[in-house]
């Protein structure tokens, strides 16, 4: 919703922008999590199964994971980020005039 040139920003476009700073935050997380997740409890099976409790072995696959995920994901993920800073930052200068 646009607020017009020169009005404050009401309620309605304050709620509306913070949902869609929740929405963006957790479309742009969300996939990491579920790869270390995930990656955290095959290796947690590994280790039950093996009974090998090294702390590298939780470490590593989760970095080596998350980067890979970035490495494919992360273009998408900025420009998530930067559309929604761009939001931000118009509904600001038709706030303050």
């Amino acid at each position: 919703m646009a607020v017009p040139w020169g009005s404050i920003l009401d309620p309605k476009s304050a709620v509306d922008i913070a949902q869609q700073g929740i929405q963006v935050g957790l479309m742009v997380s969300l996939p990491l999590l579920a790869v270390t997740l995930f990656l955290g409890l095959a290796v947690s099976v590994f280790q039950a199964v093996t009974q090998v409790h090294e702390m590298t072995l939780t470490f590593v696959p989760k970095l080596l994971g998350a980067s890979l995920l970035l490495a494919f994901v992360g273009n998408w993920t900025l420009q998530k980020l930067v559309a929604f800073t761009i939001l931000c930052f118009e509904h600001a200068s038709r706030v303050s005039g």
